[in-house]
């Protein structure tokens, strides 16, 4: 590799399918989202393509209850929780890190601390917790709310919590724990390092019931793209999981974050910015297109509105071949943004953009040999706008096997990925240290 190549990290998204309509297709695993099996040969086609990690999205709602196609859809209908299913993968698995979501709307702070924490453990030091707010009519109505916490307080809520999860996590010294059976000594209490924490959402007088993690902390993802999520992310996270269609927005998200990292004595490096990347590859451009043919004759008008429905608005009544109206917005503001931003900047029509977004959620995407992807992957790397990405198949198993089989090799051809594990935890494998003892005097 030359001096000017960077190593390109990779995660992968396991939430099956990617492609709304992807549950329909031969290969797929009937009811994946509950189908073991099917997460363990995820997971394992992922160590076996030297992934840093595999992700694990979460949402704690039904959402579109109230819209006529439902019915035809696997995506937020059914899920594991997630800490249950990791902590099972950690056990069929060796590597690969294992990263879910977790909400700070829904959730208190010790109870995160405390869950993946207890991954971090289980896994040897593999473990990820992606830092979300919740926005959703759904789930406030499952936890005592009529409406969503409004964007600013959801914000405001989380820059606290991840305050208190960090202190918990930094409860105990890496040393604290002797365990000398001769002298009868457990634990030092001099080492024992209580948060006292008092604020405005939250208040934590305790140590957490753990020993320090394997990684000091469980790596910390965060997706929010909002200006207090960009803080956040720049103050506290390890990694960041981006929504950017092309790579001029990629560059300007990812400067946007690493240059508010200085002011929280945080230098540039210590954080990944890993877009999501839906790839579906073939040995010619004609193959992987004929693959996402396949996919988008699945996908229903009705599925495709119901999509718009849940990212931008409520579409019905409209001409789906004519041009996109804009909508008052009902959905998640940044995203639908993002996805109006491209259907007019690409003249599409509502039909061309649920399409588009069937495969990729509104993330960058492909179609193409693997040369083609990794040229892609190595532009927005070495142009600034990525250290890596989050890979989304549009369809599982088959569409990561195809990933791993032809991608990987190419990446590997051109020296711009790992041959083979050097490490053992989450934190080796971005490059990323230790998070040290901030109690331990030197």
């Amino acid at each position: 590799m030359t001096a000017q190549a960077r190593q390109i990290h990779l995660g992968v998204s396991m939430r099956n399918p990617y492609h709304i309509a992807a549950w329909r297709h031969v290969e797929s695993a009937t009811l994946a989202e509950m189908d073991f099996d099917n997460y363990v040969e995820v997971a394992q086609l992922a160590e076996k393509g030297l992934f840093d990690m595999a992700f694990l999205a979460d949402g704690i709602g039904v959402r579109a209850l109230d819209h006529p196609a439902r019915h035809m859809v696997s995506h937020d209908i059914v899920n594991f929780e997630p800490l249950t299913l990791l902590s099972a993968l950690a056990m069929v698995t060796r590597r690969i890190g294992l990263v879910a979501t977790a909400s700070t709307t829904y959730n208190e702070p010790y109870h995160v601390a405390r869950k993946f924490a207890s991954l971090d453990h289980l896994s040897k030091g593999r473990a990820g917790w992606n830092l979300v707010t919740s926005w959703s009519e759904a789930e406030a109505l499952n936890f005592n709310r009529d409406v969503p916490l409004e964007k600013s307080a959801r914000y405001d809520r989380a820059a606290e919590f991840v305050d208190v999860v960090t202190g918990l996590w930094d409860s105990w010294g890496d040393d604290a724990f002797p365990i000398d059976k001769a002298s009868g000594r457990f634990f030092e209490p001099a080492r024992m390092h209580p948060l006292i924490h008092q604020g405005r959402h939250f208040s934590v007088r305790g140590a957490l019931n753990l020993p320090r993690c394997p990684q000091g902390h469980p790596v910390i993802a965060q997706a929010g793209a909002t200006d207090q999520g960009r803080e956040i992310a720049a103050k506290h996270a390890d990694v960041v999981y981006a929504a950017a269609v092309n790579l001029v927005d990629g560059q300007a998200f990812y400067r946007s974050i690493k240059e508010r990292m200085p002011k929280y004595g945080r230098s540039p490096d210590q954080l990944l910015i890993m877009p999501g990347l839906s790839v579906i590859t073939g040995a010619t451009e004609a193959e992987a297109q004929r693959k996402l043919r396949d996919l988008q004759d699945l996908l229903d008008p009705a599925v495709g509105l119901m999509m718009l429905y849940n990212m931008i608005g409520d579409f019905t009544g409209h001409d789906i071949d004519g041009p996109v109206p804009v909508l008052v917005h009902e959905a998640p503001r940044v995203r639908s943004d993002l996805l109006y931003a491209m259907a007019h900047r690409e003249n599409l029509t509502i039909r061309q953009l649920y399409e588009r977004v069937a495969a990729s959620r509104g993330h960058n995407a492909i179609v193409g040999t693997p040369e083609q992807v990794v040229d892609l992957m190595e532009s927005w790397i070495d142009q600034g706008a990525a250290d890596g990405f989050n890979i989304l198949p549009a369809a599982l198993p088959h569409g990561l096997r195809d990933f791993v089989d032809h991608v990987v090799p190419e990446m590997q051809r051109r020296d711009r990925y790992r041959l083979g594990y050097e490490g053992v935890t989450l934190r080796d494998h971005l490059g990323l240290p230790r998070r040290p003892d901030p109690h331990r005097v030197v």
